[in-house]
């Protein structure tokens, strides 16, 4: 059996880890960050799910004069999406023989170290990709592709379905050119799949891109339009503006947004809502197995990305999106 001593050593350093890495995942992804600045990252504290509150009508006005009679006649005007609660965990573990291999306080730190930053780093990344998932995989979080669909006529989304009459207002604006775009057409598209999603003050104010899309915008700037938010890019972003939005390439090595399609995003009604007590936390008590001489700790986490307005969220596609 390994060395019990080696257990509380590999216990502090992932707890102590563990601590930084919900704060680390939303600084490796533009959307997780922008949504932790608007304070949109709202933990759960309970419940079999995930609620967020809908208006999505509107109350009479009457004109009047005199002594007219005001009638007031009951309507609904609110109602709820329900989300589920997702879990994924990343599990760490560590041999009695690597314990023995690596002995002595320095050795035992260094192996233990590079388990644990593998691990931090695999959470990471999968939650990076995660963000963009179509909602097709039960047990995973409904991402970008499945809040915001490339066709938002079909699909069931926070138990609401989409295709049906009177859900109008669930779904989010999606067009598809029509033609190939290239650098001397996307702004086109951009300005009126923009305007389609503004309504008062409420406007799009992160605009995601893969490579492709987003090296067409650059493309098609000239130096004075290069208008760039220091705030993203000291974080390591590079972005540019749009009509005040910050349009994001979240390609390259390690970026998820699918090819050809660009989102345009109205934070303030997007959340990614943990669960408090599973927020990237080291869960359960000692694992020392029964059966082998190993030590194993789970990081966890549960929660899922909620939406709530569709209508002021948009997609635009290439048309040679397969």
């Amino acid at each position: 059996m390994a060395n019990m001593n080696y257990n509380d050593v590999f216990t502090l350093s992932l707890e102590d880890r563990s601590r930084k890495l919900a704060d680390n995942v939303s600084k490796n992804n533009a959307l997780l960050r922008r949504l932790k600045e608007k304070g949109k990252v709202r933990p759960i504290r309970g419940g079999s799910k995930i609620l967020e509150e809908l208006e999505y009508g509107e109350g009479d006005l009457i004109w009047y004069n005199g002594y007219d009679t005001i009638d007031y006649t009951p309507k609904q005007l609110f109602t709820a999406a329900e989300y589920d609660l997702k879990l994924c965990a990343v599990p760490v573990a560590v041999s009695g023989e690597d314990m023995l291999k690596n002995s002595g306080d320095a050795q035992v730190l260094d192996l233990l170290e590079k388990r644990i930053d593998n691990a931090l780093k695999t959470m990471s990344n999968q939650m990076a990709k995660a963000v963009y998932n179509d909602g097709s995989v039960a047990k995973e979080i409904g991402g970008l592709r499945f809040l915001v669909a490339d066709v938002p006529t079909t699909g069931t989304v926070g138990g609401i379905n989409r295709a049906t009459t009177g859900n109008e207002f669930w779904r989010n604006k999606s067009a598809t050119a029509t033609a190939a775009l290239t650098k001397d057409t996307i702004g086109k598209e951009m300005h009126k799949m923009y305007h389609s999603l503004c309504r008062g003050s409420d406007k799009p104010d992160l605009i995601v891109a893969g490579d492709d899309m987003y090296s067409l915008f650059e493309d098609g700037l000239t130096a004075l339009q290069r208008y760039t938010d220091p705030k993203m890019a000291d974080s390591g972003f590079a972005t540019l503006k749009f009509k005040g939005a910050d349009v994001i390439c979240d390609g390259g090595q390690g970026g998820y947004c699918p090819d050809k399609h660009m989102y345009f995003l109205n934070t303030d009604y997007l959340y990614l809502r943990p669960h408090a007590e599973r927020n990237m936390k080291v869960i359960g008590g000692e694992r020392l197995a029964v059966n082998q001489d190993a030590f194993y700790k789970i990081i966890g986490w549960a929660g899922n990305m909620t939406l709530s307005n569709a209508a002021l969220q948009g997609v635009l596609v290439d048309h040679t999106t397969e």
